[in-house]
């Protein structure tokens, strides 16, 4: 009997453990989501600001230097200057840079696809190994 009870205690922290890493992997998914979902909509805000700049040359607006400070300034071009990474910038047109952003919305929402499918597979494996706990428990 002792060792029927060591052992059924040994089970029930295996199973504990993993369902501990489920649930970390469940948390982290989640978090990877929402920062892809923020990502989004800040993509979707950029995409709708550069409309407000087609056929505003001369026109004056307010320029973010930072978090909370504006400057006031004249828009000069509707040419812009799009970082395309590691501190490299290209001129671009406006449908031009929409275009960009549209790809790179395309691209995290198949990479957010992907986390959601990720989710669905560890919550049926949770699933799994819940009916099979409650089934050696009958």
């Amino acid at each position: 009997m002792t060792q029927e009870k060591d052992n059924s205690e040994i089970e029930q922290q295996e199973l504990m453990y993993k369902f501990s890493i489920f649930e970390q992997q469940i948390r982290e998914l989640q978090q990877q989501i929402e920062a892809i979902e923020r990502g989004i909509m800040e993509l979707n805000s950029i995409n709708f600001g550069l409309e407000e700049l087609v056929g505003a040359k001369d026109k004056e607006i307010f320029a973010s230097v930072g978090k909370g400070i504006f400057v006031k300034a004249k828009i000069l071009s509707e040419s812009l200057n799009v970082d395309i990474g590691a501190g490299n910038f290209v001129k671009k047109s406006i449908p031009e840079t929409k275009e960009l952003i549209t790809e790179q919305i395309k691209k995290l929402e198949g990479i957010r696809k992907e986390l959601e499918e990720n989710l669905e597979e560890i919550g049926e494996e949770l699933g799994k190994m819940m009916k099979e706990t409650h089934e050696k428990e009958k």
